[in-house]
Order: C-alpha cells, then sequence, then structure tokens
C-alpha cells in the first residue's frame, strides 16, 4: 500500500452506486481536455464508475465497456464528447497513437481503463485512478494527480464528496 502525499485522496466505496455517485462528482467537475487513467483488475469497477463520470458530465448515453470496439463516445446535450477508451487489447504504443489520443482530448474528456499499457504516450500531467477489488461490495479508490490542473480538480472533488477536508 502506497502512503498518500498532500495532493492524493483514498475512498472506500460500499456499493456499486456508491462507486457510481462517486464518479459523477468528479464527472460534474471535469472541463474539455481532461484525462482521466483508471487503473484496477478485472472487477475492480472501472466501467461502473465511469458510468457516473459521464452522467455527471452531463451525458444521457447509456455507458458499456469498450472492451471490443476499444472507444466508446459519449456526448453531452451542452456540447463535447467523453471518449472512453479500454487500452487492455493495444499491443504497444504504436496502436494507441494511431487513436489520436490528442485529437480526442482536444474535443473533450478522455478516460482510459488500463492506461498502464499506453502509459508512455499519455501527457504527464493527468488524474490517476487506482481502484482496487476489496470485496464483493467494497472498492478502494486511490486519486493521484499530476499537475496543477489535476491538482485543483481534485482538491474541488475532495470538497465536494467529502467537505472542507
Amino acid at each position: 500500500m502506497a502512503i498518500l502525499n498532500s495532493n492524493m485522496c483514498e475512498f472506500i466505496s460500499n456499493s456499486a452506486d456508491q462507486t457510481r455517485r462517486l464518479g459523477m462528482r468528479l464527472g460534474s467537475l471535469m472541463g474539455i481536455e481532461t484525462l482521466i487513467c483508471l487503473s484496477g483488475n478485472l472487477g475492480a469497477g472501472k466501467t461502473t464508475f465511469v458510468q457516473g463520470l459521464a452522467a455527471g458530465w452531463g451525458s444521457t448515453d447509456q455507458v458499456t465497456s469498450p472492451t471490443y470496439v476499444l472507444v466508446n463516445q459519449y456526448e453531452r446535450l451542452t456540447g463535447g464528447t467523453l471518449y472512453h477508451l479500454d487500452a487492455y487489447r493495444i499491443s504497444n504504443s504504436f496502436e494507441a497513437e494511431e487513436l489520436d489520443l490528442d485529437l480526442m482530448l482536444d474535443n473533450g474528456v478522455l478516460v482510459i481503463e488500463w492506461p498502464e499499457r499506453i502509459d508512455d504516450v499519455l501527457a504527464v500531467n493527468r488524474l490517476w485512478i487506482n481502484l482496487e477489488y476489496v470485496s464483493e461490495d467494497k472498492r478502494r479508490f486511490v486519486f493521484k494527480p499530476v499537475g496543477k490542473y489535476y491538482e485543483d480538480l481534485s482538491a474541488a472533488f475532495r470538497k465536494r464528496s467529502f467537505g472542507g477536508l
């Protein structure tokens, strides 16, 4: 278990609904050009969390896992796209570069599951979230912001989720 620094945040979710609500709180704070990296094993709650992110961001689209299509797109009624990428089946960085991640970020929010598989082509500044399966109902989240925007985003998320921490 890692030691958390002052910019990091840890949260234990006790249900899928709580995981979605956590995502909704973060999603409501995200602006265009936001990169969210979700790292965790199968069953850790990544797609459930993205369901909340998309809803909080303003999309009414149904969120599903993009495992076999690589990228799903969710539109926001007020404009913009949330790109949901599953990098599990991407073999190398060259394949990731062909997806034009920069264009996705320029036009919306990019949420990546299994980001460690393509980390060398991702922007340094991002919000990295480690998700861990604890038990059937519990998931552990550790938020690691890198860069001023993501530190501010994480601080606003903590305040909205937990009060004046």
